[in-house]
């Protein structure tokens, strides 16, 4: 996201031009449908119930941790091998490979975080139709039928899942070029000719038109040099309606079924102002679905890098309401079930089936494989502000002044590509930061921050260091010829590094240190964008699939690609700071694993309603998928929001995860306080929202570092059997106690928002009135509302002291607002640390738990073997549905004595004013 510079080529022109002109819209012809994908047309064309695929019982062996089998086509004879484990923790791992393929095929490395481990595998019976192993828990088993080869996982009477059911199992193996149809013995043999060389002339020609051997998209050509080797697996989710994630999609939470379009494609693109409720492929892939139904949660993880597309089908998509009632009454016994085809364009087939049956469980069983939400720093849960660009110091200094003069608090500003010298990463622009250390530590005085783009496209200039020591050190990606891969980007003729190389990712973070990042300081962080990769004369905008990283060829790869940069940046931050520092890098294109890594955005969106309205499930989506640092930018980045939409989105933006604005280079300035005094009052209130819930924030992002919890989520992870919540995704919860239900709608002047929960009680947080859950409730509102509901029997730190920014904040006092339920108890957390270092995996950290009953609120230690102190106190608690006391007591270490408060008796409210203990005391309050 930059202007042209010195030395463009007509192509770079042409998408300059294209992104600044008024025409902002994706252009759907330069990304492929599933029709022009050859290998997804390929494999969607294979019709159900014809599996050539039969198990060869008589291979099958069976140790402690895993059971292999083979698997014969008997169309073509080639055999596959089939591994099987149980995992600890409820997953099952399935393995196809082939049995002795031509080469080896790609394996995904480094986004699983260790080998999982096992747990023992037991055979209960076995006949010539198939076998039935042990999972162990709750009568789970496995049933391995042989003709065709199916899978079933059996709970009970209950079939969970099935695979290859539908009989899609693809599997094209490795092949010569030279006879496509050679007995799999014959294709080990070198150097055997075709009997008949006009034929195989004749089936080669047919093969490219097939696009088996060479494809051809508008003007570029993939040489295939490995033939056909797309893999594909049909699973069967019976009793399941509901199925989510597989992000990143500008579609709604549920995902749609796929059988009248496109498959859902996951394949990481630069694409240009995405279009809504479709299924295109956008920046990141995480190839994980889970389902959902009332009794179960389960979960499916592909694990495999290479353009990938789902089917969805279900027997009652499109039945109405009356459809399913009338099934009901005529005794349909047709049960529900959704059925979820998988196909990649190489590697294998390494699947992973997360069992539940909770959510909680699912998100722990995929943590357990790939790990957490990185524990950000304190100070990037505050408000970003962000444009393309930023002019030059001065423009930094003026903006910065504005938030103080406004009395806005903000934690980051933001630098896009302008601020390099032409495009070349890791510097400066002369003229315009002439002085950088300079005005970071005129940032670092005020405790604010910035950060700055670093891209993985490198400019192809001797003069420029980076460049020569990738090119020195033969780090950049190869073409299909050897030599160093280049494209378009910003820079013009750009070298892409390897970032799959151990070697140049860690060449890469040393480059991040202070004595090489010439003008950084410690308060600078990073962002890595157009890491899909981003190639603008490349096919669909990216890299040619033929491209060599090392051995593999780049088809192979994609989708890591950007996890790959990501990491890269990450551990450099981590490392300029001695191993001390908690880095904070926000990432654009993202895989299975980016969690461990920083922060995802959802990319180059429109300054539009429906735009505001998806930020929702797409940030959903990431979450129910491990990424829980996700936002998007605020006010849209293309095209100028109306003033109703800029606060709306505020609103929105406020209580999502990552909090940013930013705008296009094109587009009018739009800091917080250009749009009237009206409206900067509306915005400066909900920043200041966002700092008051900081404790909040920082705990529920301490717990999804801890159990993979997601941040935000959707209301169905908490009430996991109200079907009403199954599908809703324009409300979302906070953890679980804060319920947030945004106003996109132009012109509303109402919402109706679901509380969920027959027996709970949820209070507004800006009025303090209590509501019944198991309601639609209708909110009326104004400009200055946001619908946000505490949940009747939590307790939720805020800090109400709002400062320029979170730092200032960190010895001010809590305010515990006490929401009771209808059984009078509530309960919390209230997690510290310092807020910036690793120093809590030390243990140096304080985490305390609150308790509410039978009168007595309290505060004891969850970690009493930590070490940690803090100055902050507690100056306020608001009980909210309490009744009046006659007095309020307090005892701590240092005695006992007696505490003012006020009591609403309209609202129900208690105010205990001043009670003044240190937040890491144990004390109790009791009311009398």
């Amino acid at each position: 996201m930059a202007t042209f510079t010195e030395r463009m080529g007509p192509v770079l022109l042409l998408w300059v031009a294209v992104c600044l002109s008024g025409s902002w819209a994706v252009d759907k012809g330069n990304f492929k449908t599933c029709d022009q994908s050859a290998f997804c047309k390929r494999q969607r064309a294979m019709k159900p119930g014809e599996s050539p695929y039969r198990a060869l019982l008589e291979t099958m062996e069976l140790t402690n941790t895993r059971l292999t089998l083979q698997l014969i086509n008997d169309n073509n004879k080639v055999r596959l091998l089939l591994e099987l484990y149980r995992l600890q923790g409820n997953i099952t791992r399935v393995k196809i490979n082939e049995l002795k393929p031509l080469k080896p095929r790609y394996e995904v490395p480094d986004v699983l975080i260790r080998e999982p481990p096992t747990e023992p595998l037991s055979l209960l019976s076995q006949d010539e139709n198939g076998v039935v192993l042990s999972l162990g828990a709750e009568s789970q088993r496995v049933i391995v039928s042989a003709r065709p080869f199916r899978l079933d996982i059996v709970e009970g009477r209950d079939v969970l899942m099935s695979l290859n059911s539908r009989g899609l199992l693809g599997f094209e193996h490795l092949r010569m070029r030279k006879d496509t149809q050679a007995d799999p013995e014959a294709e080990n043999k070198e150097g055997t000719d075709p009997a008949n060389p006009a034929e195989t002339a004749k089936e080669e020609e047919e093969k490219v038109e097939d696009g088996m051997w060479e494809e051809t998209f508008k003007t570029h050509t993939d040489s295939k040099p490995s033939g056909p080797s797309a893999v594909s697996l049909d699973f069967s989710l019976p009793g399941v309606e509901h199925v989510y994630g597989i992000p990143e999609h500008g579609d709604s939470l549920k995902l749609k079924t796929t059988d009248s379009g496109d498959p859902y494609r996951l394949y990481n693109l630069d694409v240009f102002q995405y279009e809504l409720y479709n299924p295109m492929a956008l920046y990141g892939s995480v190839p994980v679905m889970l389902s959902h139904n009332a009794r179960r949660t389960m979960g499916i993880f592909w694990l495999n890098a290479a353009e990938t597309w789902v089917d969805i089908s279900s027997n009652t998509a499109g039945k109405t309401v009356f459809g399913k009632m009338l099934d009901y009454v005529q005794g349909s016994s047709e049960t529900p079930q959704t059925d979820v085809r998988w196909i990649s364009e190489s590697g294998i087939i390494d699947v992973f089936l997360m069992l539940g049956p909770t959510p909680r469980d699912v998100f722990s069983q995929y943590a357990s494989l790939t790990g957490t939400q990185a524990f950000p720093p304190l100070a990037s849960l505050g408000y970003h502000q962000c444009r393309w660009n930023y002019n030059d110091q001065e423009d930094v200094r003026s903006v910065d002044a504005g938030f103080d003069e406004h009395d806005i608090p903000y934690d980051f500003i933001w630098l896009d590509i302008e601020h390099t010298d032409g495009k070349r990463y890791f510097t400066w622009d002369p003229h315009k930061f002439a002085s950088p250390k300079e005005m970071l530590q005129g940032l670092q005085d005020k405790k604010r921050k910035m950060v700055a783009i670093v891209d993985p496209h490198i400019k192809v200039d001797t003069n420029y260091k980076i460049h020569n020591e990738i090119r020195s050190r033969g780090f950049y990606v190869k073409n299909k010829d050897g030599g160093d891969y280049e494209g378009w980007c910003w820079p013009g003729s750009a070298g892409y590094p390897d970032f799959t190389r151990p070697d140049m990712r860690a060449w890469w973070a040393s480059q991040f240190a202070y004595d090489q990042y010439e003008g950084t300081m410690e308060n600078l962080y990073t962002w890595n964008d157009m890491n899909e990769p981003s190639v603008f004369n490349g096919p669909e905008v990216t890299m040619h699939k033929d491209a060599m990283h090392e051995s593999w060829e780049h088809r192979d790869v994609h989708n890591l690609y950007g996890l790959y940069v990501h990491r890269a940046t990450a551990e450099g931050l981590i490392e300029r700071s001695g191993g001390v520092e908690r880095p904070f890098v926000l990432t654009r294109a993202f895989f299975a694993g980016s969690q461990r890594y920083g922060a995802v955005w959802t990319g180059d969106n429109a300054a539009e309603w429906d735009h505001l309205k998806i930020s929702i499930p797409m940030c959903l989506s990431l979450g129910l998928v491990g990424i829980s640092f996700c936002g998007a930018d605020v006010g849209g980045f293309f095209k100028s929001p109306s003033t109703e939409l800029l606060v709306r989105w505020y609103q929105t933006g406020a209580y999502q995860p990552f909090f940013r604005a930013h705008a296009h280079l094109d587009t009018p300035r739009r800091e917080p306080w250009l749009f009237g005094p009206e409206n900067t009052a509306l915005i400066r209130e909900v920043i200041r929202q966002r700092y008051t819930f900081l404790p909040y924030w920082y705990q529920l992002f301490y717990l999804a570092y801890q159990t993979g919890e997601p941040v935000m989520r959707p209301l169905w992870v908490e009430y996991p059997q109200d079907p009403a919540t199954f599908a809703l995704d324009d409300e979302f919860l906070l953890g679980r106690d804060l319920l947030v239900h945004p106003v996109t709608e132009e012109g509303a002047r109402g919402v109706t928002a679901y509380l969920p929960g027959k027996h709970e009680v949820w209070f507004d947080i800006h009025t303090f009135q209590k509501h019944n859950g198991g309601q639609n409730l209708y909110i009326p509102v104004t400009m200055s509302s946001i619908p946000v509901f505490q949940r009747g029997g939590s307790i939720i730190p805020r800090k109400l002291r709002v400062r320029r920014s979170s730092t200032c904040m960190e010895h001010d006092p809590y305010t515990l607002y006490v929401a009771l339920d209808n059984r009078r108890t509530a309960e919390g957390e209230l997690y510290i640390d310092d807020g910036h270092t690793f120093n809590y995996e030390k243990k140096e950290l304080m985490h305390r738990k609150f308790s509410f009953a039978n009168g007595v609120l309290s505060s004891v230690d969850l970690e009493p073997n930590a070490q940690f102190t803090t100055k902050s106190w507690v100056e306020r608690i608001i009980i909210l549905g309490a009744s009046k006391p006659s007095m309020v007591t307090l005892k701590t270490a240092d005695g006992e004595n007696q505490l003012e408060f006020d009591f609403d008796a309209s609202m129900s409210v208690l105010t205990i004013r001043k009670p003044g203990m240190n937040a890491g005391a144990d004390w109790t309050v009791t009311l009398q």
